[in-house]
């Protein structure tokens, strides 16, 4: 593994001259879903080549409802494994933990003392327990759950972040709280954009096909990048469809044929469409078993990487050693224009507002 101190200067030149892009994953027992791997990681994969790629593993923001410290770290870990597995290449994108880089909660705090009561009350997880009366269980890391995500985006300078619905208001807080910042104290973040994916891949729950697919819901409508080949094909065999036979696209009255026809679309290629007519006149059964064989043979070199990866741990841990060093590197300069630009009385007395 290069270090960073070997990294050729014409690399970090290239790299500057990107635009750069960030983005997270939370460490969950089960891994990525195929609604992640589909919409998100392959095309992480893909922009590395085109963007400063940070890409990390939200360590922070796992803690704010109950949890195993053994499983954390132990899940962190497999992520991580998981990401390369996917295709990252630590040689071409920063991948890190983000409690490993402690001026994520460093900014959280300065960031938080400029975000009103009310901005964070309306955020979408609090509001939600908010309005089913559910607060008792509430912690104040889930109220400042949006606060810290705009921390890990303005810690970056990340000129855009891939975003799906679910994380529109968030991104809004972060641009909003960069603007605030920026007039209040002196220019110091960058306002993110949003990465628009148009045609991402929408997957949704093989049970509830109007549902997107999602780690929150029950196991048997998720399909994860490592499940057994037996059990992504029975999930995919038990699929919800409906009462008709033919294989086509509509959203509105087929829905479960639709999700089926997008996933296979996705791993295989080719166009729905074509797809359509490809299954034209089969049963719903020929074309499950189709769909469960292209998913297959698509996660199959995910899954033998991954295995590799647990088994040698090496490249795992050089991936770590070379990620934190390279996004403390950016995050520590961020955080020491925060500081001085907010006021603070920088090591040594330097700073703005010290004597010279």
């Amino acid at each position: 593994m290069i270090r960073l101190s070997q990294v050729p200067d014409t690399m970090r030149v290239m790299q500057q001259s990107r635009p750069r892009v960030l983005s997270g994953i939370q460490p969950t027992g089960t891994g990525s879903h195929l609604g992640n791997y589909l919409g998100a990681l392959r095309r992480w994969v893909a922009m590395q080549d085109t963007f400063d790629a940070y890409y990390f593993i939200p360590d922070l923001h796992a803690i704010t409802v109950p949890h195993d410290p053994a499983a954390l770290r132990r899940r962190t870990r497999e992520a991580v494994a998981e990401l390369i597995a996917c295709g990252l290449d630590p040689g071409r994108c920063t991948i890190f933990v983000q409690s490993q880089v402690p001026e994520h909660a460093q900014l959280c705090w300065i960031l938080g003392c400029i975000t009103g009561y009310g901005e964070a009350a309306r955020m979408t997880q609090f509001k939600d327990k908010s309005a089913r009366k559910e607060l008792g269980s509430a912690t104040v890391g889930l109220f400042n759950y949006p606060i810290l995500q705009a921390a890990d985006i303005l810690l970056y300078q990340a000129d855009q972040v891939p975003v799906g619905d679910d994380q529109r208001q968030h991104l809004e807080l972060t641009r909003v709280l960069a603007r605030r910042f920026n007039t209040q104290f002196g220019p110091t973040f960058t306002v993110p954009s949003p990465y628009e994916i148009h045609e991402a891949a929408r997957i949704a729950d093989l049970q509830e096909p109007t549902k997107k697919m999602s780690k929150s819901r029950p196991p048997a409508g998720t399909i994860n990048v490592m499940d057994p080949a037996a059990q992504i094909r029975k999930k995919l065999r038990s699929a919800v469809t409906d009462t008709d036979r033919d294989v086509r696209a509509d959203a509105e009255h087929k829905p479960g044929i639709t999700n089926l026809l997008t996933i296979y679309s996705a791993v295989s290629g080719k166009s729905v469409e074509r797809a359509e007519k490809e299954f034209a006149g089969s049963g719903y059964g020929d074309f499950k078993d189709v769909v469960a064989d292209a998913v297959i043979a698509e996660v199959a070199p995910v899954q033998r990487r991954y295995a590799e990866l647990m088994a040698e741990g090496t490249t795992v841990d050089d991936a770590l050693f070379e990620g934190r060093t390279r996004a403390r590197d950016v995050a520590g300069a961020t955080l020491a224009v925060a500081h001085d630009n907010v006021g603070f009385l920088l090591p040594g007395g330097s700073g703005r507002g010290s004597r010279p």
